[in-house]
């Protein structure tokens, strides 16, 4: 297999049913996709610690994004936006 864009069901599986969601606390843009009730899948668009104030008060502080799931003010507002009825979940 050769390294480059993504074809096919890869790219379906990588990208497909993500939709653009706007942060209601700081106005980050990431993609997103509803699969189920309880799992979101984000995708983030930018670097994380330069958009988000809690991934950059975490790097500020010495810490380590990369264990860093979601910023909470992010979750919470996807999740108000699914309350919403902005996503559907897709195994409903």
């Amino acid at each position: 297999m050769t390294v480059g864009a993504p074809t096919g069901e890869r790219a379906e599986f990588l990208s497909g049913g993500m939709r653009p969601h706007t942060c209601a606390t700081c106005g980050t843009r990431v993609l997103v996709k509803k699969n189920s009730w309880k799992h979101t899948s984000i995708q983030w668009t930018t670097d994380a610690a330069s958009s988000c104030p809690v991934f950059a008060e975490r790097v500020a502080a010495g810490g380590n994004t990369a264990l860093l799931d979601t910023c909470e003010r992010l979750k919470e507002s996807i999740a108000e936006s699914v309350r919403g009825g902005a996503f559907g979940v897709l195994d409903g």
